[in-house]
């Protein structure tokens, strides 16, 4: 992919001294153990590591769905950690997107009003949602499904149609949590190249949790965490945009815890 550190100014988002410690019984569990990184605007970063790694807490504590045990998170100006949950809730709908493993679409709406939802919390009146939603479905190729219900759209059409939820919005950030662990190899390349995509057309910042080592390969950046520490950061991505372009049809492109305190 091409380089994405050029121009950058201050990072969107700066981790500092991050921990989250539990306790199980008489034992404490460092979910993160002193975490310290930043990311910048128009990037595509992979938080990797295996199951118990403490990615998924660090995906929670990001977009604020966890407070940390110590530490700083700063996104923006903001300083997460000094939130109260009334205004975390208010930040996520304001400025943050996120994409899902298992899609989380509503199968009681059709795909243009799962689209159009998160603007339905800010205000905006149904005309404008769903001529927002309309654009964004058209940017992630699933015009044509504006009418289907969730169950007869495929998984890499519904993921698609979750992904244009996430940018309706206009995110600061999309945060990513698995989001192809559902989908066959054909499709995931073609949800990544959507993805890369975003990131470079739109100057999106995209943050993506995973397990897969050949995913995160396409990322911009891949952070490694083990034990709740990060052990190295890897710069430099593959292209499933040139990959595809090369291999599909032009068709095919568009125990219970309780915090404590350190």
């Amino acid at each position: 992919m091409a380089e994405t550190t050029k121009n950058m100014s201050a990072p969107v988002i700066r981790v500092k001294d991050l921990y989250k410690i539990y306790r199980v019984g008489e034992t404490k569990v460092r979910a993160l153990n002193g975490v310290d990184f930043e990311i910048y605007k128009g990037e595509f970063v992979a938080i990797v590591g295996t199951s118990g790694s403490g990615k998924s807490t660090l995906l929670n504590m990001l977009a604020g769905l966890e407070k940390p045990t110590k530490g700083q998170i700063i996104i923006g100006k903001t300083h997460m950690e000094k939130l109260t949950e009334k205004q975390l809730v208010a930040f996520r709908r304001e400025k943050v997107g996120f994409i899902f493993q298992s899609y989380n679409l509503l199968n009681t709406m059709n795909a243009i009003e799962n689209v159009a939802l998160p603007l339905s919390f800010r205000g905006v009146s149904k005309k404008d949602r769903l001529k927002k939603a309309r654009e964004f479905m058209s940017l992630v190729g699933v015009a044509d499904q504006e009418k289907h219900m969730p169950n007869q759209m495929s998984g890499g059409q519904q993921q698609r149609v979750g992904i244009a939820r996430a940018l309706v919005v206009n995110p600061q950030i999309i945060f990513a949590d698995e989001p192809t662990g559902n989908l066959d190899s054909k499709t995931t390349m073609e949800v990544l190249r959507l993805m890369q995509r975003i990131v470079r057309e739109q100057q999106q910042t995209l943050v993506m949790v995973t397990h897969d080592n050949h995913l995160a390969s396409y990322a911009d950046r891949r952070i490694r965490i083990v034990d709740g520490k990060i052990t190295g950061i890897e710069t430099g991505g593959r292209s499933a945009l040139e990959e595809t372009d090369k291999t599909a049809p032009e068709a095919q492109q568009p125990a219970q815890m309780e915090d404590i305190t350190v």
